[in-house]
């Protein structure tokens, strides 16, 4: 079993990556997306929306990342459970977060590092996961502007059957890191 830690020092240069789950039925999958970043030299950190951490291998995903996984707000002076990111994928992100996120709700830990991110200028890719009722509606479309509007890289997602729960094995994980590399590159 490997040990949490508690914002550790770091490894020279590795950049740290926050993963930012919402709960969809593939966030189960979210391993893919953690082997696919450390295997591109990244550290990762997971970000669960209350709802999502329900969804994940909890213990699963602490011991792949060495990081506990976050989900609520820490109490002052406690310690920072994760180091700052140099960049955020939400993935998958839900109607409920992107809808929320783009309004500027900040009702979640989860929303809240996504709201105070755009502040800090954080590279942030987003690869949405909701039905096609879901992205019928229209504030959808309008939440999905907004963000590119603010420099979020929105993956492209083709909504899945009402009800379904989308097909296991066909979410594109690594289009989130895929998105980030370009802007990582980018001097400041």
């Amino acid at each position: 079993m490997t040990a949490i830690q508690v914002c550790p020092a770091r490894s020279a240069k590795k950049p740290f990556l926050y993963v930012v789950v919402c709960a969809a039925g593939i966030a189960g999958e979210v391993a893919q997306l953690i082997t696919a970043a450390q295997e591109r030299g990244w550290e990762v950190g997971v970000v669960a929306t209350p709802q999502g951490l329900g969804f994940i291998d909890a213990p699963g995903v602490e011991a792949q990342t060495g990081y506990p996984i976050r989900s609520a707000w820490r109490s002052p002076g406690d310690p920072r459970p994760l180091p700052d990111p140099d960049a955020i994928a939400v993935a998958p992100a839900t109607f409920n977060t992107i809808n929320k996120w783009a309004a500027g709700i900040s009702d979640t830990l989860a929303l809240g590092i996504l709201c105070e991110s755009y502040g800090f200028g954080i590279p942030t890719a987003v690869l949405p996961y909701v039905s096609s009722a879901q992205a019928a509606h229209p504030a959808y479309t309008e939440s999905l502007r907004r963000l590119r509007d603010m420099g979020i890289l929105v993956g492209a997602h083709e909504p899945h059957h009402p009800k379904s729960g989308g097909v296991a094995g066909q979410f594109r994980w690594e289009e989130a890191l895929a998105l980030l590399m370009p802007r990582l590159s980018q001097p400041s």
